[in-house]
């Protein structure tokens, strides 16, 4: 009796136990049922997605693989040459460089090199021991007005501002640049402590907004930008005319990303979409811009001041040249951005289908100093997409004399491509300002990643310019870069972009292409 007691005890405890566990299934079953009753009948009733109205709760699915599919084709799908705006094979390059470690790559090249479009360097029989030429050249920035020339690196940080870029990003670009020796371009948001801190150099940025040196009308004051420009760290100052990404726009801030600190910083209300003008108030035409960097110059205690620019109405840079040559003022360097140039935020159809692209526009920006006799005064840097050497001996063989790198030094940074630049939602904490994700980007791993990539850069760079049997980058002509133009022709880059004769466009007869732009063209208005 006792035994068959302790038999049904055991067999009770044991039913017990497993009811126990069989409940708590069923009841979180039953939750996921009655949710999915609540979704489906809502989808059913709203008005916005008819996709939702007609297939209720697996409609869903459709933006479930929309989410994931820039993920699913980055990693599993899209070759090393496939990838958008920077393929796999030069993002790998810069995160090797970057972080150090071998470099080389297996078995030959993955480009196709009877494509229509390949470009090559011609090398020379008589090349050079590379590390018998100087690893570190710099070009000495600041013309014949200047009295604080500045020697700069040939690769250096182009802009991006503070707002478009976390703190900590930029920390970590200047830390590099201080390491490295190069000099880190502020973009137009202005001079933060984040810039100042790590003591490396800086060219200020000075945009349609001038941020950092407005009035509390958003013009330009004398008085904040003599104060800043005359700080150590600040060696050159440049006027923004225009951006590859967006020219003749102006910049974007989302609101999202205009933080207090940030808004302190421009001069601007936190929580606002800031929309830089399009145009400048402080000139309003080629004569009144060569006063205004004349001023400039003045207040900064005479640093190297230049303008930058996507190349437009190509009338308008001839003007610009015009009044140099009226004035007797010139800027120290012009910088040419491309309009394949990155952004963190702009509308898709400036991004795509406006602005000369960089190196027709650095060919003619560099071909009218020439023509005007203004290049011997004037430094060129040229500014977009370098990730490495070769990418800078095309741009230097063109004209350039120095070579920006945003996009490669965001890649160095930790970039993954994953394209949340504008939503404030950067895995990486690169762009955006939410504390949860750019405390992940450690300042000090990063500093040292952006000088890494710049070291290995440069030295790539004059790997190469030994190759071709030369000695400084100075040397590098248009007919060492070569370009598959058919299936069947080739043409070096002085065929495609022909040399302009010193001071043809000083006096008459003008070459046949500048006739009606020299025409066109008046120092007083553009």
């Amino acid at each position: 009796m006792r035994n068959r007691f302790y038999l049904l005890a055991t067999l009770s405890l044991i039913l017990s136990s497993a009811l126990t566990w069989l409940w708590f299934p069923a009841v979180w079953l039953l939750v996921a049922v009655v949710c999915i009753v609540i979704l489906g009948i809502y989808d059913i009733t709203q008005h916005k997605h008819t996709i939702l109205r007609n297939y209720p709760v697996g409609g869903h699915a459709r933006w479930i693989m929309e989410w994931l599919r820039p993920m699913i084709h980055q990693y599993l799908v899209e070759s090393d040459m496939d990838g958008t705006p920077v393929n796999r094979m030069f993002r790998s390059v810069v995160y090797r460089r970057a972080k150090g470690v071998q470099d080389t790559v297996p078995l030959g090249t993955e480009m196709d090199t009877y494509r229509i479009g390949y470009e090559w360097m011609d090398h020379s029989l008589m090349a050079l021991r590379a590390d018998e030429l100087d690893q570190d050249p710099r070009v000495v920035v600041g013309g014949p007005n200047c009295k604080q020339p500045y020697s700069a690196s040939i690769l250096n940080i182009s802009a991006m501002s503070y707002g478009a870029l976390s703190k900590h990003a930029i920390s970590a670009l200047n830390g590099g640049a201080k390491m490295g020796g190069f000099v880190h371009n502020t973009g137009e948001g202005g001079l933060s402590h984040h810039h100042l801190e790590p003591g490396g150099d800086l060219i200020w940025q000075i945009g349609t907004g001038y941020f950092g040196c407005r009035n509390e009308k958003g013009l330009f004051s004398e008085h904040l930008f003599e104060k800043k420009a005359t700080l150590t760290n600040v060696k050159m100052i440049e006027i923004k005319l225009s951006q590859g990404a967006k020219p003749g726009h102006g910049g974007i801030l989302p609101a999202i990303k205009n933080t207090p600190e940030i808004a302190k910083i421009r001069g601007v209300q936190p929580y606002t979409q800031v929309d830089s003008p399009p145009t400048h108030s402080a000139f309003t035409t080629p004569l009144e811009m060569m006063q205004f960097i004349h001023l400039l110059r003045k207040l900064s205690g005479g640093k190297p001041v230049g303008f930058k620019l996507c190349l437009g109405q190509k009338s308008e840079f001839i003007a610009l040249c015009k009044a140099m040559v009226e004035t007797g003022i010139k800027p120290d360097f012009i910088t040419v951005d491309g309009g394949e140039g990155g952004s963190g935020a702009a509308p898709l159809e400036y991004t795509n289908s406006v602005g000369t692209p960089l190196r027709e526009g650095l060919a003619f920006v560099v071909d009218c100093l020439i023509g005007f006799d203004l290049k011997k005064d004037i430094r060129i840097i040229a500014s977009g997409r370098i990730f490495t050497g070769f990418h800078m001996v095309r741009l230097l063989a063109q004209g350039a004399d120095l070579c920006n790198s945003a996009r490669g030094m965001m890649i160095a940074l930790g970039c993954i491509q994953s394209m949340e630049c504008n939503r404030n939602t950067c895995p990486t904490g690169v762009t955006t300002q939410n504390p949860a994700l750019y405390k992940g980007l450690v300042v000090t791993d990063k500093t040292l990643r952006v000088a890494n990539f710049h070291r290995q850069t440069v030295k790539s760079a004059v790997d190469l310019i030994s190759a071709a049997g030369l000695t400084t980058t100075d040397q590098l002509k248009r007919h060492h870069i070569q370009r598959r133009v058919s299936a069947e022709k080739i043409r070096c880059y002085d065929e495609i972009y022909p040399s302009m004769a010193l001071g043809c466009l000083l006096q008459e007869p003008y070459p046949e292409f500048f006739t009606t732009l020299m025409q066109t063209a008046q120092a007083e208005k553009f």
